[in-house]
């Protein structure tokens, strides 16, 4: 499978913000992190684009490079598995409760155990469908109609 932008640029890009690693990791390390990094941003984000935005469109490059220097220090990071019984959130500190996450709680449906990056989703947040809307719609001149 294809790479989401290259090696190079890759230890380009990160050797400009201060990020050594890419550079100095050997080419067998950061090409299998810049995969799990391709993987990721690929799946987990461009299978949700709304139309028209793709694969090829703003920050998919830069962002697939901010996955790939988390997958090249923490390989797998962006591939975790969970059990039902992790789906939980601490909803009372006296005597301690637990509240089950209820599958569809959110317009992401599946993702909420999903790690996640804030650059990765300032960059590719504005791709995805508007988690305040639940049904499929069409984008028009003067706005989105929502049935």
């Amino acid at each position: 499978m294809s790479l989401i932008g290259t090696i190079a640029d890759w230890r380009t890009w990160a050797t400009a913000r201060g990020d050594s690693a890419p550079a100095d990791a050997d080419d067998a390390d950061a090409t299998a992190a810049l995969q799990r990094a391709t993987d990721y941003i690929r799946y987990y984000y461009v299978s949700r684009f709304v139309s028209p935005y793709t694969e090829a469109s703003d920050n998919v490059e830069e962002a697939t490079y901010v996955a790939a220097g988390v997958e090249l220090a923490t390989p797998g990071f962006f591939s975790k598995t969970y059990t039902e019984g992790e789906r939980k959130v601490l909803t009372g500190v006296d005597s301690i409760r637990w509240t089950v996450v209820e599958r569809g709680s959110t317009a992401r449906t599946g993702t909420l155990m999903m790690p996640t990056h804030s650059l990765i989703e300032a960059m590719l947040g504005n791709y995805l469908p508007n988690d305040n809307v639940t049904a499929p719609y069409i984008k028009r001149i003067g706005g989105r109609r929502d049935s």
